[in-house]
Formats: structure tokens, C-alpha cells, sequence
């Protein structure tokens, strides 16, 4: 194979742009015998005459003028990907790797990958559902470069190999079926439902929090039901069989009170949502790269974008701390 050495090539294009040897070297910043000598190396390297006396001057060969066409597409390349290079080390363009579990999916990467799609088309965002324990795994060993999770179920912050950065606090809020008793009480407490039969999954995360929460509240729930998915815990509640906690990130992801709004007291597909006032309730998202890869553009656009879909999540909650 011919050896394309493309600063010979340059030195070649820019002759046949400038027409003589001492014109090529003044805008080349060489000498007329350096430009010379370059293109009687890339001569021999290609095996083929490229120029020719012309009284005076010198001439590009037929053999010159078809090399040439063909550098013209390879700068053209370069040209191209030296923008792409530009649009990367600016954020612009791009991808980055993001685990996230199942409820932060829909409530905040998707609006985050929306808006990101709008203002910077470039840059794309690879999606991987991942529970907290595997995202980690998957961020440790480079397989994402955002994971998702809460902060209950993270490293801690002192973990030399991430960053933290504090997203949400997510509202928990209490199901009922529609027609329980305390469906409308107006001053609804945690411990009110010390005696009921409570729907949460059998292990994970989401227990986990469950019993915290209501424990927090002074009692232990006694798990009726085991489920880990919203619809099917969502469908539990309308049918009578318990009551549950719901994060707002679960029902702006779509799970059956997003339809009917946020507000205390709303009542959609058979279940009644309430806002615990007194007790407060909340987990918090967070969001965590390797440490050092902050400053990554891309990455921060990214970030950026979480923030703001967290922010319309819940704009009257901080939405971003570094650790």
C-alpha cells in the first residue's frame, strides 16, 4: 500500500492552489527547497510522478491531479472530524451511560434526554434500568458514566471512587382505597395507619424505606401483600386490600394518580392519594459519577438537564449539592 503522508499531501494541494514552488513555501512558512524535497519524497512513497517541467515552472501531473482528488475527500473528512472532536470537548456532542432504577426513568431521564435532544441534538444519552447495588457496579467499571439511585442505597460520601450529586427529594404520599374511612380525614397522620394492612415489597430498596418511614412514625407495618411494581401495588389499594406508600416521582412517571394530579386528596382509579403534611416523608435521589469526571462536558450537560427535570419535579426542594 502507498504511504499517504498527509502533510505532504497539504504541501501538494497548496501547489496546486498557489502555482510555483517559492509561492507554496512563503504561505507553508518553508523554505522553497524543504517543499521540494517533501514532494519528491511523496513521489517516491506513491511510486508515481506528480510533477513536471513547464519551461520555468513546474506542473502537476495527471497522476498529481488524481492523488489530489482523492486528499480532497480525506481533508474534507478531517475537516469533519475535527468538528465533531470540537463538539465533543464542548458537550455538544457525544454519549453518556446512565443507570438509573425503574421510577427515576421515566419521571426525570426521560424530560432530561427530551430537553437534551432539543438543545444539543449531538449529544446522546444511553438508557440502562439498573437497581441501585448494579448501577454502582456498572459506574465502578466504567459500563455507565451516570448512575441513579437513592441515597439510602448508595455508597456513602466518603467513597473515594464517586461523586454525589443531590438531586430530589422525593415526597412519599399514602394510598387508600377510595372509600376507607380515613380517606378524607383532614389532619391524616403516618401512625393513623399503624393498624392496617400494608402493601410494599417483600425485599429491596422500597421495603426497606417502608418500614423506616413507618417506623420513624412509632410502629412496625404489617406487611399484608407483597409487591414491588406500582401498577400492581396501585391496583391492590383500589381493590381494598391495603394501604401503601407512593413516591411523586411514581406518579409522574405515570402510575395512576399522575392522571388525576398532584394534590392532596386526589382520587383516581379507585384510590385516594394523601399528602402526609405532619410527618413529611421524603427519599432522596441522588445522581453519582467517578470521581474527577465532573467536569466531563458532556457529562455536566447531562447532569445539568437531571437537575432541571428534578427542579420541575419539585422546584420548591434543593435540588443540587456537591459532595
Amino acid at each position: 500500500m502507498a504511504d499517504w503522508d498527509l502533510k505532504k499531501l497539504h504541501i501538494l494541494r497548496t501547489l496546486q492552489e498557489r502555482g510555483t514552488v517559492t509561492a507554496t513555501a512563503e504561505a507553508l512558512h518553508m523554505t522553497p527547497s524543504a517543499v521540494s524535497q517533501q514532494l519528491t519524497g511523496l513521489s517516491r512513497a506513491l511510486g508515481v510522478t506528480l510533477l513536471e517541467a513547464h519551461g520555468r515552472r513546474v506542473r502537476l501531473t495527471d497522476a498529481a491531479q488524481l492523488v489530489l482528488r482523492h486528499a480532497d475527500a480525506v481533508f474534507a473528512e478531517l475537516e469533519r472530524a475535527d468538528a465533531a472532536l470540537l463538539g465533543h470537548l464542548r458537550g455538544e456532542a457525544g454519549r453518556v451511560r446512565v443507570g438509573a432504577f425503574a421510577t427515576a426513568i421515566p419521571a426525570l431521564v426521560v424530560p432530561a434526554v427530551q430537553e437534551l435532544c432539543r438543545s444539543h441534538p449531538g449529544l446522546a444519552v444511553a438508557v440502562r434500568e439498573a437497581e441501585a447495588e448494579a448501577a454502582y457496579e456498572l459506574l465502578a467499571h466504567g459500563s455507565v458514566d451516570l448512575a441513579l439511585s437513592l441515597a439510602a442505597h448508595a455508597p456513602t460520601p466518603r467513597d473515594p471512587r464517586f461523586s454525589r450529586v443531590s438531586l430530589l427529594a422525593d415526597p412519599l404520599d399514602v394510598a387508600l382505597p377510595a372509600g376507607h374511612r380515613l380517606a378524607a380525614e383532614p389532619r391524616l397522620r403516618l401512625a393513623d395507619l399503624a393498624d392496617e394492612p400494608w402493601i410494599f415489597g417483600s425485599s429491596g430498596p422500597w421495603s426497606q424505606i417502608t418500614t423506616t418511614v413507618c417506623e420513624s412514625a412509632g410502629f412496625v407495618p404489617e406487611q399484608a401483600h407483597a409487591a414491588a411494581d406500582w401498577s400492581a401495588i396501585w391496583a391492590m389499594v383500589a381493590a381494598g386490600m391495603g394501604v401503601a406508600l407512593v413516591p411523586r416521582m411514581a406518579r409522574a412517571g405515570g402510575v395512576g394518580a399522575a392522571r388525576g394530579g398532584a394534590g392532596d386528596g386526589v382520587v383516581a382509579g379507585g384510590v385516594a392519594l394523601r399528602v402526609l403534611r405532619a410527618d413529611r416523608p421524603r427519599r432522596h435521589v441522588i445522581a453519582a459519577v467517578r470521581r474527577g469526571a465532573e467536569g466531563a462536558p458532556g457529562l455536566a450537560r447531562v447532569l445539568a438537564a437531571l437537575r432541571q427535570a428534578a427542579a420541575a419535579q419539585a422546584p420548591e426542594e434543593p435540588t443540587v449539592q456537591l459532595d
